[in-house]
């Protein structure tokens, strides 16, 4: 009889109880064992935000499956705050030591499973090690974080990243009352998976909820009184503070790999083939400790996920067991809640398209998620990104308080799928007025890609036009709203002329069809119909403004440049 096969597991995070407990499923025979550093085992990390916010009430609402529960479910052993020293290949051994008695230990492996994770990135500056200055990865972090929170006498925080960890972590704090401070080296929230447009939306969202944006700043060091942070020192200015929040990145832990001599990568993670394989073939590794391939480039990359880590998991377990699977790679989708907005990502950006030699036509338009006459219908602004050569889909992104998600998901299937613009434009998507227009918002951008390809219509993008107005162009900025939106924001601009949509048309001989008309309105679909009369009427030089006043914002703080 063959001896039963032996899985050592290290990391309980994601990727490594997925793969015990799908290998248990494949093997009832297998003698399978976590080795986790953590008190806790197969806990929703991406949940910490929100049981700082206290959305999550108590630490246990986030733990999947505890070390018993594994045992007595699944016959999977859970070595808890156990640390993995040495991996000895040629043994195929793995050296432990107890962090609570010291006690070493050795394990034998078959196939051993790395799913070490990612550690937070902390900048290299004066005053990192003060007190009261925290990363967010594990539960203790989290509990530290809500209990500096509750003991804070000046109610300041400052956050440092404006990534998705930064944006959650900013309305967590607002949450707990705190005035809230974020500082950004890049000049823009997000700014690594959005672009400006989406991006610009999102930020003065954040900044309408009473976040301060300092973008564009690097933090250079830390001061504090007994030990304690009670400042933030910028390129700029000095931020008074008893809270910081580091989320700036993380890096995959490899130090057990680098150690066993296992090929690394350009992005310092762990090399695996498309099985999760390392360079020794009894080894595998997954979750954040590994890069993805990016199906629309070909390219690696490395984008922490724990929705990637748990398919990383299967596809390691089948392996393990012969079953042929394959982990295909990733389109970059990505989400995140901030404050009442929902923001999205999917595929790459247009900046990024560009760059690897794509000749894109991007379109950017907001509408509502449900019909204007149902009750609840909120706005979204959605930007595609597609590929004139080929028309297919490279990308798309999303926000606003609309269901922006649903779009991103359905753009992650098209972009995996390796649909065409021409294809969106028809996709049969569900429609009732409870849950969506006629035709959908995504079937009216991939309209406006068609159209600008083939040269129907011209747009103009909001930060164009602010260059324009900057300038002091001689053009005719047309503003199709009616008198009482227009009372409610006034665009003072000498170019400014209000014709109400409903009384374009009488008008148009008031107008000069040999100059420049930049049609605007609220979301743009009212400016797009101007533009389409004037084109109609001998107009040779209009074009709209996509996204419209919904999506024009300042460059830096996010306030409303009307």
């Amino acid at each position: 009889m063959q001896d039963a096969k032996k899985i050592v597991i290290i990391g309980g995070g994601a990727c490594g109880p997925k793969a015990a407990a799908r290998a248990r499923r494949l093997d009832p025979n297998a003698i399978i064992t976590i080795v986790q550093d953590e008190a806790f085992v197969s806990y929703a990390a991406c949940g910490l935000p929100y049981f700082v916010s206290g959305m999550v009430r108590a630490r246990t609402e986030l733990i999947v499956r505890n070390a018993a529960a594994f045992k007595k479910i699944n016959n999977v052993d859970v070595l808890l705050e156990t640390r993995v020293d040495r991996i000895d290949r040629a043994s195929h051994e793995i050296y432990t030591t107890n962090l609570k008695d010291g006690a070493a230990g050795v394990l034998k492996y078959d196939k051993l499973v790395i799913s070490t994770g990612a550690n937070p990135v902390m900048p290299p500056v004066e005053g990192i090690n003060l007190k009261g200055i925290y990363s967010l990865k594990r539960v203790p972090d989290a509990e530290a974080v809500i209990a500096m929170a509750k003991a804070s006498a000046m109610k300041k925080a400052v956050i440092v990243g404006a990534g998705l960890i930064g944006m959650e972590m900013a309305e967590a704090l607002v949450a707990r009352g705190m005035e809230v401070t974020v500082v950004e080296a890049l000049d823009r929230v997000l700014a690594t998976i959005l672009d400006e447009e989406i991006s610009d939306v999102t930020a003065k969202h954040v900044a309408g909820k009473g976040v301060n944006l300092k973008l564009g700043q690097k933090i250079v060091s830390f001061s504090g009184t007994d030990g304690h942070v009670s400042s933030a020192t910028t390129d700029r200015e000095t931020l008074q503070c008893d809270l910081v929040v580091v989320a700036i990145g993380v890096r995959p832990d490899t130090k057990l790999a680098k150690e066993a001599g296992l090929s690394i990568g350009t992005f310092g993670d762990i090399e695996v083939n498309e099985y999760m394989q390392t360079s020794d073939p009894d080894i595998y590794a997954g979750g954040d400790c590994v890069a993805n391939v990016n199906i629309v480039t070909g390219q690696k990359n490395f984008v922490p996920m724990g929705s990637t880590a748990n398919k990383h998991g299967h596809v390691i377990a089948n392996h393990i067991y012969g079953v042929k699977e394959r982990f295909p790679g990733i389109v970059g989708t990505a989400c995140v809640k901030v404050f009442d907005f929902n923001v999205g990502r999917v595929g790459i950006g247009e900046k990024q398209a560009k760059g690897l030699g794509f000749n894109v036509t991007t379109a950017l338009v907001s509408d509502t998620d449900k019909p204007e006459y149902y009750v609840g219908n909120q706005e979204i602004t959605i930007k595609l990104i597609v590929d004139n050569q080929t028309r297919r889909i490279l990308g798309g992104q999303g926000v606003g308080r609309g269901d922006v998600i649903k779009r991103i998901d359905v753009l992650a299937t098209a972009i995996t799928m390796g649909m065409t613009v021409d294809m969106l434009a028809n996709l049969d998507l569900a429609y009732a007025p409870p849950y969506n227009n006629a035709l959908d918002i995504l079937h009216h951008t991939a309209n406006l890609v068609i159209n600008k390809i083939e040269g129907r219509t011209q747009t103009i993008k909001t930060a164009e036009l602010k260059e324009k107005l900057d300038r002091n162009d001689d053009f005719t900025l047309l503003d199709v709203r009616t008198h009482l939106e227009a009372d409610e924001t006034s665009l003072e601009k000498p170019q400014t002329v209000l014709i109400p949509q409903l009384a374009v048309t009488n008008s148009i001989n008031k107008l000069d069809k040999n100059k420049e008309h930049v049609i605007l309105c609220l979301s743009g679909q009212r400016a797009y119909q101007i533009c389409c009369v004037l084109k109609g009427a001998g107009f040779k030089n209009a074009k709209f403004v996509e996204g419209g006043l919904i999506c024009w914002c300042d460059d830096v703080t996010g306030t409303p440049l009307i």
